[in-house]
């Protein structure tokens, strides 16, 4: 290696460790689960095997769906930047270090909305956009800014927004939202909570430092375990819809009723006898819980 190319290796990480700082800022794995769940809407809004056109233009909303959730993230990184600075979950995140500043993640986050929304504009349809960009200002504006520092019921009314992907989905296909992504949205819309407040519990002194008003915070981990436990029962109610409705048949119903009756018996331990260990393996069950769930009906659809 001569004298010109030494320098390379350095400036090459430097870049890699940047472009990994910028990723970083889009929450991989929150979105992970955004997209599979707008994947999910867009599959059961086409009846039968997708056609190839059908497949292109779902290819295309999952990355336009991508790049405007990624951008509400970096936006929300600006936003809470002080907050995640003093949580442990959250400290390592690139503005929370001041590895990168105001400026430089909010025309990231603008880059990737507008390409995100011209995508789904011109190559999926104006629905589409309009909803995700909705989707972009309820959970960057009105959950962050309004809600999450005034109400310890930040998490369920915020959740509309966490609940939208599988609508985005289902009107990325279908070009309209029906029943079906509206019975979709209440399954994610009544998981949120009991999935949040599991993560709430083990974390609440990261909670009581940032100043939110986290209902562990404001009203103690024993009313939030009895929360955590009702709403379960409720969710119960919501997963059992999609068969009501007629969107699926007994081999949803049944794996419905055996990852409710896993998460209610989570909850009712988490009540009972009460660890941050119980309330870790809660947190984490509700992840399998959703995925499977809307893997069954997917699995429902084409059986």
């Amino acid at each position: 290696m001569n004298q010109a190319t030494q320098p390379t290796k350095p400036i090459m990480a430097r870049e890699a460790s940047i472009w990994a700082q910028y990723y970083a800022l889009t929450k991989p794995r929150v979105i992970q689960l955004i997209v599979f769940c707008a994947l999910i809407g867009m599959l059961l809004a086409v009846p039968g095997v997708p056609s190839w056109h059908e497949v292109g233009v779902a290819a295309m909303a999952c990355l336009g769906i991508w790049l405007v959730a990624g951008a509400a993230a970096a936006f929300n990184c600006i936003l809470e930047k002080g907050i995640d600075a003093k949580m442990k979950r959250t400290a390592w995140r690139p503005t929370a270090r001041g590895q990168l500043g105001n400026h430089q993640t909010l025309l990231f986050s603008a880059v990737l909305c507008a390409l995100g929304s011209a995508l789904l504009y011109f190559a999926v349809n104006p629905l589409t956009m309009w909803l995700t960009f909705a989707t972009f200002i309820g959970y960057a504006v009105i959950y962050t800014v309004i809600l999450k520092p005034m109400t310890p019921q930040n998490i369920v009314i915020g959740g509309a927004s966490g609940a939208m992907p599988p609508v985005l989905g289902w009107a990325a296909m279908a070009g309209n939202v029906g029943p079906e992504a509206l019975i979709l949205f209440l399954i994610i819309f009544l998981w949120t909570p009991p999935h949040f407040w599991a993560l709430a519990l083990y974390r609440v002194e990261d909670y009581r430092k940032s100043g939110l008003p986290m209902l562990p915070v404001t009203h103690g981990n024993e009313f939030t375990q009895l929360m955590v436990l009702l709403y379960t029962f409720i969710l119960l109610a919501a997963c059992l819809l999609p068969f009501i409705y007629g969107m699926s048949s007994w081999l949803y119903l049944v794996v419905a009723v055996v990852l409710n009756a896993g998460f209610i018996l989570h909850a009712w331990w988490l009540w009972r006898d009460y660890s941050d260990l119980l309330a870790r393996k809660t947190f984490r069950f509700s992840l399998i819980h959703l995925s499977l769930l809307f893997a069954a009906l997917l699995i429902d659809h084409y059986v």
